[in-house]
């Protein structure tokens, strides 16, 4: 399970490098291979390659109402693998597509991470508080 939140910077070819309390969990897991795609929410999903593949699959067996959806997640989707030194390349396409820059945000959200534009995201975030807690976390409390 990944989570957490790491401050990263994307250098100028556009490569990111995986924090290393990540990196050798994803060697392990998928030897470094992961895939890259949008999310409509305006960030990044990397996912280690065999959970993609799954979710992949999945998403192949959409009807065809939703076919602008299978563009959005398939159609964007890029497979990379990390280089010797932890680091993978964000094709330029999907840092447009996101905005990404130099001051990147990657969340650990379970099984796979978020990559944010780091002002997109604390905007994000900003918003969620003041629009106030959903119906569906009423109940919930640590």
């Amino acid at each position: 399970m990944f989570q957490g939140a790491s401050a990263l910077t994307l250098d100028v070819k556009g490569r990111m490098s995986i924090p290393a309390k990540h990196r050798d969990a994803l060697l392990v897991q998928c030897e470094g291979r992961v895939t890259l795609t949008r999310h409509p929410h305006g960030c990044l999903l990397l996912f280690p390659r065999p959970t993609w593949e799954t979710h992949r699959a999945e998403i192949a067996q959409w009807p065809m109402s939703a076919r602008a959806w299978q563009r959005i997640f398939l159609g964007n989707a890029c497979d990379v693998e990390m280089d010797g030194a932890g680091r993978i390349l964000v094709a330029p396409e999907l840092r447009d597509a996101v905005e990404l820059s130099r001051d990147v945000m990657m969340l650990g959200m379970g099984t796979h991470f978020e990559v944010w534009n780091a002002q997109k995201l604390a905007d994000s975030e900003a918003q969620a508080i003041a629009n106030g807690m959903p119906d569906v976390l009423s109940n919930f409390s640590f």
